[in-house]
């Protein structure tokens, strides 16, 4: 699927230059994985009576489960006390529904393939909890390709806070001006910009003309439009 020869690659400006590091989200950017997270949300919080339109499920992508569930409660009035559950029994879900039906979505296997060729140092930087990652990182058979994995799972904050993507350009060597990062989510963008890194977004179809990620260094509808014109473009 991928390749670390980089003979086959033309020279480009960028190995000259300070940027060496590209960081990854993971969810609705690297996986199909949103929808999954949806479904289970929805089915979870049923339980409850409730029922998460589209809109209340995408004001909180990029968030971490724990923040997404406390988020809900506080909005449908459900006690605390069941928090937790529903938070594991959410993830365990999604993880259920990843290994049956989660897929790459489209440009991933270019992307990476490109970043090889450069030689970049390659890391991954994800809200989700470690035992999710995991299953993502096995099901699209990257891990050979990723120097560094790090969660915002046990982090005093998450995703907008750009500790996650901080802690995997130090885990990386790297510091974050040499730095490219990938997102899809209006908080993981803002994540990656606090910790002063480029960011290009690549939102949801539903959210791609969204002015809210005007501060974006550059937007695109999928991975298979980036390019060496655009990373020179940065």
């Amino acid at each position: 699927m991928f390749q670390k020869d980089a003979s086959s690659y033309a020279f480009n400006i960028f190995a000259a230059m300070q940027l060496n590091t590209v960081i990854f989200d993971m969810d609705g950017l690297l996986i199909d994985s949103e929808p999954l997270w949806y479904e289970a949300s929805q089915e979870v919080l049923h339980r409850f009576g409730k029922q998460l339109t589209p809109k209340e499920y995408a004001v909180t992508m990029g968030l971490r489960t724990k923040e997404c569930v406390e988020r809900w409660f506080i909005d449908f009035n459900l006690p605390f006390e069941h928090a937790t559950a529903v938070e594991n029994d959410i993830e365990d879900l999604v993880i259920t529904k990843i290994k049956a039906k989660g897929k790459p979505m489209a440009g991933v296997a270019q992307a990476f393939n490109y970043f090889l060729g450069l030689q970049f140092k390659i890391g991954l930087a994800s809200s989700s909890a470690m035992r999710i990652i995991d299953v993502v990182v096995d099901k699209l058979a990257i891990r050979p390709y990723l120097n560094i994995i790090t969660s915002a799972e046990l982090l005093p904050y998450g995703k907008p806070h750009p500790q996650v993507y901080l802690d995997c350009a130090a885990a990386l060597n790297s510091k974050p001006i040499e730095c490219i990062c990938f997102e899809d989510s209006f908080n993981g963008m803002i994540a990656a910009k606090a910790a002063k890194m480029k960011c290009v977004v690549v939102p949801s179809a539903q959210e791609s003309q969204h002015l809210k990620f005007g501060a974006a260094d550059l937007r695109l509808s999928s991975l298979v439009n980036f390019n060496g014109l655009l990373l020179n473009s940065l």
